[in-house]
């Protein structure tokens, strides 16, 4: 009867003091993604598209794009701030924290199937993020491999990874 009175006792002091609120809520899955880093015609720019497969449906403005280009360039740079706002459809100077490989023109109508998530309140199956890396500061070539990492950030989880190789 102690031992009952005890767990009865704990139980509601955890609920009573808030304990509980300290558990996080898990991340969304991506159960399933591939991507793509494509040398831009008669440039050393790189297309990067990251599809969104199979799983749960994310919110932009809780996630943030890392591009891991170290081997390629030296340099990692990160897309933050999204969605992108869809007026001009340009990536802005807000939205990059770390190197500036980011070309940062309009990319959504040109060599993009389908909706780009980076202008989207929500990243969900069938979707991709695409966005340019410019040749100025990261030269993309042919055999060249970058990571690109999007993390949840609520819970600061990776939810994709994908090391790819410019073809």
């Amino acid at each position: 009867m102690v031992a009952t009175v005890v767990i009865l006792a704990t139980t509601i002091s955890v609920f009573a003091l808030g304990f509980a609120d300290d558990i996080n809520e898990p991340s969304p899955t991506v159960a399933q993604s591939s991507g793509e880093l494509v040398p831009q015609d008669g440039s050393n720019d790189g297309i990067v598209r990251i599809n969104h497969l199979a799983g749960d449906t994310v919110q932009m403005s809780s996630i943030e794009v890392v591009v891991d280009a170290s081997d390629a360039c030296g340099k990692q740079g990160r897309l933050v701030n999204l969605p992108v706002p869809s007026g001009g459809n340009d990536i802005d100077q807000s939205n990059i924290e770390g190197d500036d490989i980011f070309d940062q023109r309009a990319y959504g109508f040109d060599a993009v199937p389908g909706p780009n998530a980076i202008h989207r309140a929500e990243y969900a199956a069938g979707e991709q993020i695409a966005f340019r890396i410019t040749g100025g500061p990261c030269s993309i070539s042919q055999g060249d491999e970058i990571t690109v990492r999007v993390i949840h950030t609520p819970t600061n989880s990776i939810i994709i990874e994908e090391t790819l190789t410019a073809i």
